[in-house]
């Protein structure tokens, strides 16, 4: 998962290196003569399971990127996870090389752009939407503090317990940015994966059973977004872990039993093609930022790429995504995550599988 593409990372280090990946399906991949000046190939990798464990590189992956460029991950603006893939990997990597998951989320600022919209997830949610332009916006964190019992359990939550209560801070959640008790929520972005289960289903259902205004009767449903899709994603711990995937499925299933009206969604993680052509239009406008004065490759095409590699370590959305997106993705396997079985994927095979 992650990256992103909750992981996608693309290579900018496909624009530079010398040999494009080769190989039939199963097998291990090799190397072939140098590419051209303008690069017919690109890659993009998985982050988590395939070139970090937790906050472990896996391997010799910092070698072999380079220079990475996109992620599903998210939770924090772009430049910081730049920085902090810098730091963690040991190459320079800018935040033009970096995509999120919620990158997407940049093109509904026109819609959603002075409307109060709530965001969710783990990180920096609420300041990650402020940088793609959208004005009105509350963490849920946030948008929860003001609504006085919205969340029954919290007297019991001993993570909380020892947080800053200085007058300031205090001020600040009894006085909301925000007029929250009138003003409807318009939209729902989950950014990142959410920390506190518990709450966050809860008030989720309330914004959107009641049309925006927990508290309230039953409204219209305000849109909701899902910036991934993995049920399970490899972290530091030995199995996977449960992944915005399913959390999706928890509020999906409870919603729809408390509300006639089945929840909808919109998702733009993997295996959702956008993902995919959002990744190699990226990588695209990098191979073109780097050969001004080149031509296309085929001007015929809608692509400029003769393959794009996905390497993930999850059949059910890395691989999967790649045979939704078709030519010019291709896909290649790992063992190092999600994925360790013996042979190829039987339900979402892979062109290329390796150790």
């Amino acid at each position: 998962m992650r990256g992103f593409l909750s992981a996608l990372a693309l290579a900018r280090a496909a624009a530079r290196t010398r040999a494009e990946l080769q190989g039939t399906r199963g097998r291990r991949l090799s190397h072939c003569a140098a590419a051209p000046a303008r690069p017919s190939f690109g890659i993009a990798f998985d982050i988590d399971g395939v070139i970090l464990r937790g906050r472990s590189p896996i391997g010799g992956s910092p070698q072999a990127i380079r220079r990475l460029y996109s992620d599903d991950g998210g939770g924090v603006p772009e430049h910081k996870r730049a920085l902090e893939l810098s730091d963690l990997l040991g190459v320079n990597i800018s935040p033009a090389q970096v995509v999120h998951g919620h990158s997407p989320y940049g093109d509904l600022v026109k819609r959603f752009e002075d409307d109060l919209i709530v965001a969710v997830g783990k990180g920096e949610p609420a300041s990650v939407m402020a940088e793609y332009g959208f004005r009105k916006v509350l963490s849920i964190d946030d948008y929860s503090s003001h609504f006085k019992e919205i969340d029954p359990l919290a007297p019991f939550k001993k993570w909380k317990v020892g947080q800053p209560d200085c007058k300031d801070f205090m001020s600040e959640k009894m006085h909301p940015p925000y007029d929250v008790y009138q003003e409807r929520v318009k939209g729902v972005f989950v950014v990142s994966d959410p920390v506190d289960w518990g709450r966050d289903l809860q008030v989720l259902c309330d914004i959107l059973s009641t049309g925006g205004l927990p508290g309230n009767g039953k409204g219209d449903q305000p849109p909701l977004y899902f910036s991934a899709d993995d049920l399970e994603y490899q972290a530091a711990f030995p199995s996977e872990r449960l992944g915005m995937g399913a959390f999706r499925i928890a509020l999906e299933s409870i919603f729809n039993q408390v509300n006639d009206v089945p929840l909808k969604y919109t998702s733009y993680g993997k295996p959702n093609p956008f993902v995919f052509k959002n990744a190699a239009n990226i990588l695209e406008k990098i191979v073109m930022d780097m050969y001004p004065n080149s031509q296309p490759r085929n001007e015929v095409q809608d692509h400029q790429f003769s393959t794009i590699y996905m390497i993930g370590d999850n059949p059910k959305v890395d691989i999967n995504g790649v045979l939704k997106a078709g030519p010019p993705w291709s896909s290649v396997l790992t063992r190092t995550g999600v994925f360790r079985g013996n042979d190829n994927d039987p339900k979402f095979p892979a062109d290329l599988v390796c150790i």
